[in-house]
C-alpha cells in the first residue's frame, strides 16, 4: 500500500511539472475556461454559384481637342515609303520602304497631334468582379447554404459545434 502511495506521489509531481513546462502554472489548468465541444467533418457540395458585384470605376484616360486627323499620318507614310525606295537594291529596297513608310507614319501622327491640346481626365465605367460563391452544401441530411471566398470543390471541410440548450435561458 505504501508502494501506491508513493506512486501516486510520483504521478501527481510529474502531471505538475508538466503544466508548469507548459506555462500553466500551478492551479491554472484548474481555473482555465471549459473547452469548446468542436469536431471537423466534410459535407457534399451541392451548387457553389458564383456571386458579381457591379461596381463603378474610375479610369484616367487621355482626351485631346482640335486637330486630330490622319492626313498626317497617311502623308507621313507615302514620303517615309518613297525615301525608304531610294535606299539600296533587292530586298534590301523592300525592307527599307516598309521601314520608312512605318516611320514617315509615326512622324505624320506626331505631327497631326501637335496642334491638339490634350489632358488626362477620369473616365467613370461599371465593372463586374467577382465577390465570392453562393455555396449550398448538404451535411448529414441537412442543406445549408454560406457565402465563401473561393469556390470550394467537391467538398466542403466543416466545422460542428456541439452546445447544450440551456433552458434558464428562454
Amino acid at each position: 500500500m505504501p508502494h501506491r502511495i508513493a506512486q501516486g506521489i510520483a504521478i501527481a509531481v510529474q502531471v505538475g511539472m508538466l503544466a508548469i513546462v507548459l506555462g500553466l502554472g500551478a492551479g491554472a489548468a484548474l481555473a482555465a475556461p471549459p473547452g469548446e465541444n468542436v469536431t471537423w467533418g466534410y459535407a457534399q457540395v451541392l451548387r457553389a454559384a458564383p456571386v458579381y458585384e457591379t461596381q463603378q470605376v474610375r479610369v484616367p484616360e487621355e482626351r485631346c481637342d482640335g486637330s486630330r486627323g490622319v492626313g498626317g499620318t497617311v502623308a507621313g507614310a507615302v514620303v517615309g515609303g518613297a525615301l525608304g525606295n531610294q535606299v539600296g537594291r533587292g530586298d534590301g529596297r523592300k525592307a527599307a520602304t516598309v521601314a520608312g513608310a512605318v516611320l514617315g507614319g509615326v512622324i505624320g501622327r506626331r505631327v497631326d497631334r501637335s496642334g491638339a491640346h490634350c489632358r488626362t481626365v477620369e473616365v467613370e465605367h461599371e465593372e463586374r468582379r467577382l465577390v465570392g460563391y453562393d455555396v449550398e452544401y448538404q451535411y448529414k441530411g441537412q442543406a445549408y447554404m454560406s457565402r465563401m471566398a473561393t469556390d470550394p470543390g467537391n467538398r466542403l471541410r466543416v466545422r460542428v459545434s456541439v452546445q447544450p440548450d440551456d433552458p434558464a435561458a428562454h
